[in-house]
């Protein structure tokens, strides 16, 4: 009897055509991969077969209501590292093992940094002005026109100097900028090493840097923790960069603080409640939105689901 392994939100519908797939030759597993995202209501019903199930990342939550639906279920595979996404105590309590994997910085940092070049000159609206006939406007409104500007000579604010953060920052100071990084204990550690300034007052932090970039880990002490008085402390010409979570945002607090001006854009790869949650982001005029694909790229994918159907093959043939 074949063991059927359940890929949930493989979007892009790669994950069969993966090297990484090989894992797989010559067991007994069955591979079935949903590309479309369903919601709560229809997770049942999909899933009544699987034996196993594969995360990618964070699309889709694995709450203890669903779990409880799944008699057959005995393996959750989280690509990359454990999230909120899976109630552990439940599959605990059911029975049900639980593996993760582990990540590379490299593919979310250069991102990041491909959304701080862009958003610094304004790419995204000149790309939507000339698919509308527009050449070099950022606004269908003259009144609203905005210049961009180079990123040299310019500060970039590192919140989290982690491994993607430093990263981040290596970038900038090639490209001259100096950096100033923020955060708790372990940043302020890091800057030292790094040789790197350190600003411990966040208003302050804030205030200095003409792009600040978020890299923190999302938990309970993060989540909610930027507030509108920390966004009003940025400056009317800075840039936000989040390619790290959505939530350590109060909810609405971005959105009515690029409405007052402060700070002046964002550039985001995150979002609350996606994807259906982007769309108030990707409609505004002062956000350039791409749909969380920070770690979207073969390379990490080929890690990811390497470790995945390895763990899946060893755990059914232990």
């Amino acid at each position: 009897m074949s063991i059927t392994v359940t890929v949930l939100d493989d979007y892009q519908g790669c994950c069969a055509f993966l090297d990484a797939a090989h894992e797989l030759d010559g067991s007994d597993v069955r591979l079935d991969i949903e590309h479309q995202h369903l919601d709560e209501d229809a997770l049942p019903a999909r899933l009544a077969d699987s034996d196993a199930i594969i995360l990618i990342r964070e699309r889709t939550s694995l709450a203890r209501e669903l779990l409880m639906q799944l008699p057959r279920l005995k393996l959750v595979v989280q690509t990359g590292r454990l999230s909120s996404a899976i109630d552990i105590d439940a599959c605990e309590e059911l029975g049900i093992a639980v593996r993760d994997g582990g990540g590379s910085p490299i593919a979310p940092a250069e991102l990041t940094w491909l959304l701080i070049m862009a958003g610094c000159r304004r790419l995204g609206g000149y790309l939507a002005r000339q698919a509308e006939g527009d050449w070099q406007r950022t606004n269908e409104r003259l009144e609203a026109e905005s210049l961009g500007h180079a990123v040299h000579g310019r500060t970039l604010g590192i919140w989290g100097l982690g491994k993607i953060g430093g990263r981040v920052a290596g970038y900038a100071q090639a490209f001259g900028m100096e950096v100033v990084a923020h955060g708790r204990e372990g940043s302020a550690g890091r800057a030292f090493e790094l040789g790197m300034a350190f600003e411990p007052d966040r208003h302050a932090f804030l205030a200095r840097c003409d792009v600040v970039s978020l890299h923190l880990k999302l938990n309970r002490d993060t989540r909610g923790m930027i507030t509108p008085a920390d966004l009003a402390a940025m400056r009317a010409d800075a840039l936000l960069v989040n390619t790290s979570r959505a939530e350590l945002i109060r909810p609405g607090a971005l959105l009515d603080a690029l409405d007052a001006g402060r700070p002046g854009a964002a550039a985001l790869d995150v979002f609350e409640n996606e994807p259906e949650g982007a769309s108030a982001y990707q409609a505004h005029p002062r956000v350039l939105a791409t749909p969380h694909i920070g770690f979207v790229e073969k390379d990490t994918y080929e890690l990811y689901f390497s470790t995945a159907f390895r763990q899946v093959r060893e755990f059914f043939t232990a």
